[in-house]
């Protein structure tokens, strides 16, 4: 009985043994025969980064150098982000298989199972092929680019990053919306070619339409030949005339065609130069109805008025 104990205790003892044996062997075997390769793979792997590292950095110099025109630096800065991202899947997908193979892991039988079950998958994850298919046709018929100011999905942004899959758009607020493309029905690219500078001038009815139109020219005019603008505008401003009348407002559109994503700078200073212009020749601006009306209420706090006697 004693010796039948000592050979139990043993036994465990023996396995471990055993086992790590032939865990060394299998470590030093797949150390001499697949390792060099491995090696080789990730030499070759990161050569080939780090040359996409080199025309991605190179497409977005130049796209900082497209100082005059905007919509190749998109395309430029597009491109870059879809060569990343594409090429960052291809590798960690070949860095993925040689792990399996050095593993002596067989990936045959793995790739032909993820091809059935991704029939399987596809059928309920069709959203996903969706996606896909409308970031090409988005890339294809070029509708916008990185850098582009847009309204999709009922969010208006700059386009941070671009793939097939999803777009991110960067509001005025920091806020950054990850949209899938399927979601994107309609797109209103407001970078494209050239933006217009809006002013609805509201002017009190009592001004003569004649002066102030030629007012609005004169203001608008010397912001087109300002030197700080002078690049910006890329047109004469149009005085549209009397555009609407409510109430006692009067209002006179102004528009000034400018670079794309340049128009609050043209507006802030448009509309520092007709207030001043308008102080100056006494003409007033409009006001809103009701704020006439709170305007010219009694003031509660005064003491009420003397009622005139009447003799009998």
């Amino acid at each position: 009985m004693l010796l039948l104990a000592l050979a139990l205790q043993d036994q465990p003892t023996g396995v471990f043994r055993t086992v790590e044996q032939k865990w060394h062997s299998d470590i030093i075997l797949i150390i001499q025969n697949n390792l060099p390769k491995f090696l080789t793979i990730l030499l070759i792997v990161f050569l080939l980064h780090r040359i996409v590292l080199f025309f991605v950095k190179r497409l977005r110099r130049s796209a900082d150098h497209q100082v005059a025109n905007f919509h190749r630096a998109a395309q430029l800065r597009t491109m870059a982000a879809i060569i990343r991202a594409t090429s960052y899947s291809i590798f960690g997908f070949i860095i993925f298989l040689q792990i399996l193979n050095l593993l002596n892991i067989p990936y045959q039988p793995l790739l032909a199972s993820a091809g059935i079950i991704g029939v399987a998958v596809g059928l309920g994850a069709q959203s996903i092929f969706k996606d896909m298919l409308n970031g090409i046709f988005i890339l294809v018929e070029d509708q916008y680019n990185v850098g582009e100011v847009v309204n999709i999905a009922g969010l208006k942004g700059t386009v941070e990053d671009l793939s097939l899959r999803r777009t991110s758009l960067r509001d005025a607020d920091g806020t950054l919306y990850i949209i899938p493309n399927s979601q994107i029905a309609t797109v209103s690219n407001l970078s494209r070619d050239f933006s217009i500078a809006t002013l609805n001038v509201s002017v009190d009815a009592s001004a003569n339409p004649d002066k102030v139109i030629t007012l609005l020219k004169r203001v608008a005019t010397d912001v087109r030949n300002d030197p700080a603008f002078k690049d910006i505008a890329i047109a004469d401003p149009v005085i549209l005339g009397v555009d609407k009348i409510d109430g006692r407002a009067v209002t006179y559109p102004v528009q000034i065609r400018v670079r794309v994503n340049q128009r609050d700078g043209v507006l802030r200073e448009l509309r520092r130069r007709i207030i001043l212009a308008f102080e100056k020749d006494g003409i007033p601006l409009g006001n809103d109805p009701a704020n006439m009306l709170i305007l010219r209420a009694p003031n509660p706090t005064a003491p009420p008025a003397q009622q005139p006697l009447i003799d009998s």
